[in-house]
Parts: structure tokens; C-alpha cells; sequence
């Protein structure tokens, strides 16, 4: 039976753990080593780490770091963050990475994830959109930490994405982010009906509640968080956690029955 991916989501600046509010207000929260043990005790389903000053900062992935995480990693590892070539990609799956993640480069050149996904697999090729709801209603597509308006629909690229090879979606909501409120379920409808490929949901996850609700309202999906796994309660102090077996298997009932 299909079913729900509950994903850690870790931010990377400057070799440390951080965790954002709006792409903004970051707080230094750890040792991503250190989070990625802990993971594989909680045994996590997955992990996605994005190195979020890579692209802004011109310069390629941190390839010593990434096989330190990989070594360390032993569930699947997706990794996002300065990628512009399918050399680059491949390198990144030579180091034990299962999947790429693309954001800026696949919207400035969308032909780089039919070439990555030829040279690696489409399994392996994931399309992250950092979306922003207009003040007008829709939504746009951001890049570059939510400084750059790419001027185009996520769910038209979402399905561009799919037509040229990508293997997943991310979505990535930018005025949740780190919020604790709840996923934007809008966004993540509107591009769970334009396309066929595996959907992960990222940005505003707080609660059990809110995984849940995701999950009755779009049914076999990937639930990423980053506050969630890295927060304990109303002071958000620093503790890593992962829901226990009793509610992940509460969580695959919910996908069963919608």
C-alpha cells in the first residue's frame, strides 16, 4: 500500500544547522551531523538537506560536506543547494546521495532536468519550488531564498518540470516557512491535480494535526518539516524529535482510508 513519507528537512549555512522563519530571522540550531544521527535512530523515512546559500553565493556544493552526511545518512538522502550541472549532480550521487534536489537552475534552464535525469534517472531528479501567494490571489515562484520573483506560475512549471523528466515536487511554501501554522494546502492541491509525480510538501508543519490533515485532504504524499523535527514546545527550544512507530502507523491509516 502507498504511503506517507514523513520527511526531516535540515538547512544548512556556513557548515552549521539553521532554521528559518520566511526565508529570513535564521537561528543556528545544531550540528547537521549530529541532527542526521539522531534521525537514524528515530529511524526517519527520509532526509532532505539544502544548503540555502549556495546558489546566492555562486558557488558549487560543498561535496566534503555532503559525503560526510551521506556516510553518516542510512535512510534516503536527497540534497539541494548550488547544483547547475549535470556534473555536478553525478559527482553528488557518486558521494552516496540518493536524490538531486534543482530549484534555481531547473527555472533559469529547464533543460538541465532532462539532462541530469538522463545521466542519473528521473527517480533520482527533484524540482523544488519556492512559492509565494500574490497579493491578488495565484501564486509565483521564487528563487534565490525568496529574493527573486521568477515571474512564473508553480504549477505551470510543475508540469513542465514533469514533461521534461523530474522524478518529485517539492513544494515549498515561503510565507509559511518556520511559522508552525499549517501547511498551504491551496498550492499543494493546485499541483497534486496538474500533475502525476510524487508531491512533498514543505513549510509550516507544526503538529501531528497538520500532517494528518495533509494527508486526508491529498492522500499518499511526502510530509517534510524542519520546526517540527528541530523544535519542542511554545519556546522553541532545540530538541531533534520524529514522530514515534504508534502515530506514524495512526498517520498511514489516514492514507488508507482517503
Amino acid at each position: 500500500m502507498p504511503r506517507a513519507r514523513i520527511i526531516p528537512c535540515l538547512l544548512v549555512r556556513g557548515g552549521g544547522l539553521v532554521k528559518t522563519r520566511r526565508f529570513g530571522d535564521d537561528k543556528y540550531v545544531g550540528d547537521p551531523i549530529n541532527a542526521v544521527r539522531i534521525f537514524n535512530e528515530k529511524e526517519a523515512d527520509e532526509l532532505i538537506v539544502l544548503d540555502i546559500d549556495a546558489t546566492v553565493e555562486g558557488r558549487e556544493p560543498d561535496y566534503a560536506m555532503i559525503e560526510n552526511l551521506a556516510a553518516e545518512c542510512r535512510m534516503p538522502l536527497c540534497y539541494g543547494g548550488g547544483v547547475s550541472s549535470t556534473e555536478q549532480a553525478k559527482r553528488i550521487m557518486e558521494l552516496g546521495v540518493e536524490k538531486v534536489a534543482l530549484s534555481a537552475a531547473a527555472i533559469a534552464r529547464p533543460e538541465l532536468i532532462s539532462d541530469i535525469a538522463a545521466q542519473v534517472g528521473n527517480q533520482s531528479v527533484v524540482v523544488v519550488l519556492d512559492v509565494k501567494k500574490k497579493m491578488l490571489g495565484g501564486y509565483r515562484a521564487f528563487t534565490r531564498n525568496g529574493r527573486v520573483d521568477a515571474k512564473i506560475s508553480p504549477v505551470d512549471f510543475a508540469r513542465r518540470a514533469e514533461a521534461l523528466g523530474a522524478g518529485e515536487i517539492v513544494i515549498n511554501a515561503i510565507d509559511h516557512d518556520g511559522m508552525m501554522g499549517g501547511y498551504d494546502l491551496t498550492i499543494a492541491t493546485q499541483i497534486r491535480e496538474a500533475t502525476q509525480l510524487p508531491l512533498t510538501l514543505l513549510g509550516g508543519a507544526g503538529s501531528l494535526a497538520h500532517l494528518e490533515e495533509a494527508v486526508r485532504q491529498l492522500g499518499t504524499i511526502g510530509l517534510a518539516a524542519g520546526s517540527f523535527f528541530v523544535f519542542k514546545g511554545q519556546y522553541r527550544a532545540v530538541l531533534i524529535n520524529y514522530p514515534s512507530h504508534t502515530d506514524r502507523a495512526a498517520l498511514q491509516q489516514q492514507v488508507a482510508r482517503s
